[in-house]
């Protein structure tokens, strides 16, 4: 069976009531309980390993019935618009690049569990996922991705380039993002504010030596940023092993502390990403010294390394894309579908915390089906929302160039072509 095959068998139409099945083959009659529902558990995880750090990450965790239900609501989601996403792109609706989340989605909703609506959080074109967890909605999201005017960035990113509140985008350029996101730590910084900056990047990115110089950047001025690299074996289509001699991403900061991580463990996720947040806000500079002459400050601050934040983390998350690097991607070429399926069936993050759920009677089979029924309902709307919308204007194609300038005269793709920005 092809790996396009066996994607479909594994994800359309029926793919909820399958994972459901094999979760009742599982874990027996706890799946049928309806009443009573725990609606707190303590759940063992997977174990971090650490570098550099003399504590690491529980390994026991509590849990809420509801937030434990919202994690599983948004993977869900974030599932069924990958999805479609493949669908309208085969339609020709989608066009361009696209680089689905799916197999990664514990990684997105575990970090955004565990940090504030005013971090930031920038990553790379694989940026659905985080879209959609910073609070963009879903018909943003495909209506930008088929490249409409009611897109969250009006129809000019398509599928890579999307931006919201504190969530500064999906770039293109690999590692780029690395650099701007140790940019965002220093304003933070720089502002005293007790907010981080979370900087997501692949293991392919790791190997870019911007990423390097940043990391020393960073580690130098003590700046509050996890670099969360996301190891999912193959930068586009070269597995980790042809292409990196230390595997051990967490480790590559040399000086700077690391966790590697269960990736696909939403509540690992969490856990780890709470450790690193508190790591990077622990010994903030006091709001006392917010008056202070910028040059007594840092002078002052430079002879007392006690009010100076612990710095910089990195936390490799260890998970995997179930589908090529972008659509249309021949990975029948590096990789076998015996082992995505393999990956697919032991390690899904969504039938991992159904699994939790259904063990520690936090959820039943019904209630289930119908959050994953609804989010391809919700999905669905979305997509046609989308469909329906205009595309962007000729006339406004040279608008946000610039902030707060007048309208300029801007040259087209040839000398007679004239276009005016607006904005």
């Amino acid at each position: 069976m092809t790996t396009d095959r066996l994607c479909v068998n594994m994800f359309f139409s029926h793919a909820s009531s399958k994972i459901l099945r094999t979760s009742i083959h599982r874990h027996g009659a706890a799946v049928l309980r309806s009443a009573n529902f725990t609606t707190k558990e303590t759940i063992d995880i997977k174990k971090c390993d650490v570098h550099l750090l003399d504590e690491a990450p529980a390994t026991s965790v509590l849990v809420a019935r509801e937030d434990a239900l919202q994690y599983y609501r948004s993977m869900q989601t974030m599932r069924s618009l990958a999805l479609k996403a493949r669908e309208l792109h085969k339609q020709n609706i989608i066009r361009g690049p696209c680089h689905l989340y799916t197999g990664q989605e514990a990684c997105a909703v575990g970090i955004e569990a565990a940090i504030t609506d005013t971090d930031r959080l920038i990553t790379a074109y694989r940026s659905h996922g985080f879209t959609f967890t910073r609070g963009g909605s879903l018909k943003e999201i495909i209506a930008e991705m088929a490249g409409r005017r009611t897109g969250i960035s009006k129809g000019r990113g398509g599928p890579m380039h999307m931006f919201t509140k504190n969530f500064h985008g999906g770039y293109a350029i690999v590692g780029s993002q690395v650099s701007l996101g140790a940019g965002l730590a220093l304003a933070l910084k720089y502002r005293n504010t007790d907010d981080l900056s979370v900087c997501v990047y692949g293991d392919g990115a790791a190997n870019q030596g911007q990423v390097a110089e940043t990391m020393n950047m960073a580690a130098l001025w003590k700046l509050p940023v996890i670099f969360a690299c996301e190891n999912n074996g193959y930068a586009k289509g070269t597995s980790v092993g042809r292409c990196t001699v230390n595997t051990d991403f967490y480790k590559r900061g040399d000086v700077i502390p690391g966790l590697r991580v269960d990736g696909m463990d939403v509540l690992s996720v969490r856990e780890a990403t709470r450790f690193a947040s508190d790591h990077c806000r622990s010994g903030k500079v006091s709001f006392l010294f917010n008056k202070m002459e910028h040059l007594s400050l840092c002078r002052f601050i430079s002879t007392c390394p006690f009010l100076v934040s612990q710095g910089p983390i990195i936390m490799e998350l260890q998970t995997y894309r179930f589908f090529g690097h972008a659509i249309g991607d021949t990975e029948h070429k590096y990789r076998t579908a015996d082992e995505v399926d393999k990956i697919r069936k032991e390690r899904d993050p969504i039938s991992l915390l159904e699994g939790h759920l259904i063990r520690n009677n936090m959820a039943n089979m019904e209630e289930l089906r119908e959050i994953n029924e609804k989010s391809v309902t919700d999905v669905e709307e979305a997509s046609q929302f989308a469909i329906q919308s205009p595309e962007p204007l000729v006339e406004e194609l040279c608008n946000y160039i610039y902030c707060n300038n007048p309208p300029l005269n801007i040259r087209g793709i040839n000398p007679w072509t004239k276009l005016k920005s607006s904005m």
